[in-house]
């Protein structure tokens, strides 16, 4: 179908609420890139921990737990180190709203800009259901 972005600067072990649901459901969507950077690029010494979940987040913490099925996007970024290392879940499929977390793990307070894209789908009414069902139970 077609591809939509999402951006946006989070402060410092906040979160964000991306709004994806729809009435009936059938638009599902897929991670196609999810990158950060923050907010002072060549300034600041930060080390900046993002992460994508489908599940309600309303904080952001440098833990990373891929035991955890919501969690379906996670990205580090070291400025010494060059790009965001970024790992997605590239096969999960989600129909409800997501959620961003930020947090700088080196202490400072500096806040995270983030750009999400996401494929969009269109689903039928199976998997639909299935897409919803996984999203409110929070399993695979």
């Amino acid at each position: 179908m077609s591809i939509k972005s999402f951006k946006g600067q989070l402060a410092t072990g906040t979160a964000t609420k991306i709004r994806l649901s729809t009435n009936t459901g059938l638009i599902g969507y897929k991670i196609k890139s999810f990158n950060i950077i923050d907010e002072t690029p060549g300034i600041s010494n930060t080390e900046c921990v993002a992460k994508v979940y489908t599940s309600v987040q309303t904080t952001g913490d440098g833990n990373v737990n891929f035991d955890d099925p919501q969690l379906i996007a996670v990205a580090f970024y070291k400025p010494q180190y060059g790009p965001a290392e970024v790992i997605i879940v590239d096969n999960k499929v989600v129909n409800q709203d997501i959620y961003v977390t930020a947090v700088d793990v080196s202490g400072n307070s500096i806040s995270t800009n983030y750009l999400l894209e996401l494929e969009q789908l269109k689903l039928d009414l199976n998997e639909a259901t299935v897409a919803t069902l996984k999203d409110m139970r929070g399993r695979e």
